[in-house]
């Protein structure tokens, strides 16, 4: 019994916590399978333990990256302790640097796109946007269509959590203490914000893990406009009738970008134009094309530097202004890395190689046989937008894809839809609701959320039938 037991533990584990994408293919050369064994067991409960800690980060305060680093030590020190004592040592050490290797990849690729997300809110990019459309002085249900929208359109270059917190930022200066406006408007800011994310390789992380591990080239995933569209749109149409038909108090504050902000702008397309083109024409990793844009801000930030010490220079009284002349600010591009989320990437490390561990023993090749072989590929990935719902989409991605069942590019981009969008399902199921549960506290909650779930299943449901009756003949 106790095997059945710890069975469907590590089958739920590999499927609910799993993370490593990366690890996807790993190394499949080795003998030994663990799934029976006391160390595949313990490696199932120091991933859940570890897991149910993150969970707990609320309460506990102790941030998520710390247990899962130390259970991806303990997971890999117990497979490499028996995989010696089989002779398969160094099968254990090529398993465990390829999982390394393809961590590096996606840490370096998101370190690049949030130095630049930090230098332009450094710039102030988007408190002058959001500046810009407080004053203007729109209604209520207007409001709650231009944040959804422009929270739909921004989320697939900046990542849906940044885009929420800039468009609820403007909900909640408009706002005010119109808690019904403020919960709805949030709502459409966390289904537009994901929904946006599904259809671009660099919209959210999961998106970027498909794209770099070759499941779907970079062209192919704006088939998912249209399906992204209906899962924003239903749920949007709906709630605006809920929205006061009022206005708001208008308000003057206005914020001008500083120095350099549109270069900045135009510098991070250009690294998104350069990595797509190592990628597609030049068949390298994007993490290199990535890598050489972080280059062209670092070349700016030294002529953005000299130009602001030629002006100080000029107004040497300016230095006692707090370094400021008018718009010109110090900068500096390592102070911008510096300022990345290192928890977020070092948990991504943690589940990385913890979920690298149990498809090592061979949990996901478990989990995989039951739901692509036995469920069938599109009630699986359907499963897996439910999923996401509850447990963070990373995480579900990355044991999708660590499992690499043999699916045709229409099911690739289904499972990338659903896990995109399926996080909208709760407040909790993304990194977008999370946040603004703590940005509008007692306004936008998990239970204001809740009551609305049927509504946003209404779009989760349209987006998939929209994909399967658009996109057929990539199904076969």
């Amino acid at each position: 019994m106790m095997y059945y037991i710890m069975r469907f533990i590590a089958l739920s584990a590999s499927i609910l916590f799993p993370s490593l994408v990366f690890a996807s293919t790993t190394v499949k050369t080795q003998a030994l399978s663990l799934t029976s064994h006391p160390v595949g067991y313990a490696a199932v409960a120091v991933f859940t333990l570890a897991y149910l800690l993150v969970t707990a980060e609320e309460f506990t305060h102790l941030r998520k990256s710390k247990p899962v680093i130390i259970a991806a030590g303990i997971i890999w020190a117990m497979v490499a302790y028996v995989s010696t004592q089989h002779g398969l040592g160094e099968v254990a050490e090529a398993a465990a640097r390829h999982n390394l290797l393809e961590y590096a990849e996606l840490m370096l690729f998101l370190l690049v796109a949030m130095t630049y997300i930090n230098a332009m809110e450094e710039r102030q990019v988007f408190n002058a946007l959001r500046a810009w459309l407080v004053r203007k002085g729109y209604g209520f249900r207007t409001l709650f269509w231009m944040t959804g929208i422009l929270a739909f359109f921004i989320s697939p270059v900046a990542d849906n959590m940044t885009t929420a917190l800039l468009m609820a930022a403007v909900v909640m200066a408009v706002g005010g203490d119109n808690t019904r406006f403020v919960s709805l408007a949030c709502i459409n800011i966390v289904v537009g914000a994901n929904a946006g994310g599904a259809f671009s390789p660099f919209g959210d992380i999961t998106t970027l893990m498909v794209w770099q591990k070759g499941m779907v080239s970079f062209g192919t995933f704006f088939v998912l406009f249209l399906p992204s569209l209906a899962n924003f749109m239903v749920p949007a149409l709906i709630m605006q009738f809920a929205i006061p038909d009022t206005r708001p108090s208008s308000n003057q504050d206005d914020v001008a970008m500083r120095a350099g902000a549109i270069t900045i702008i135009v510098l991070f397309l250009l690294t998104i134009v350069t990595a797509v083109s190592f990628h597609n024409f030049l068949t390298l990793p994007p993490v290199m094309g990535m890598l050489t844009g972080l280059g062209y801000l670092q070349v700016f930030g030294f002529i953005l530097k000299h130009r602001t010490k030629t002006k100080l220079a000029k107004s040497p009284e300016a230095e006692q202004n707090s370094g400021k002349l008018g718009d010109v600010v110090p900068f500096d591009v390592f102070n911008k890395i510096a300022r990345a989320e290192w928890d977020t990437l070092l948990f991504f490390y943690g589940v990385v190689m913890c979920v690298g561990g149990l498809g090592y023993i061979g949990y996901l090749e478990l989990a995989s046989n039951v739901m692509y072989l036995q469920w069938g590929a599109t009630t699986a990935n359907i499963s897996v937008g439910l999923l996401s719902s509850v447990i963070d989409n990373i995480p579900v991605m990355f044991a999708v894809l660590t499992m690499n069942p043999d699916m045709p590019v229409g099911q690739w981009l289904l499972v990338t839809l659903t896990a995109g969008v399926g996080g909208s399902l709760l407040s909790i199921g993304s990194a977008a609701g999370v946040a603004l549960m703590g940005q509008a506290h007692g306004k936008y909650t998990f239970f204001s959320h809740l009551r609305w779930t049927p509504v946003i299943a209404l779009g989760y449901i349209a987006s998939i039938a929209v994909h399967m009756w658009l996109n057929n003949n990539l199904f076969h």
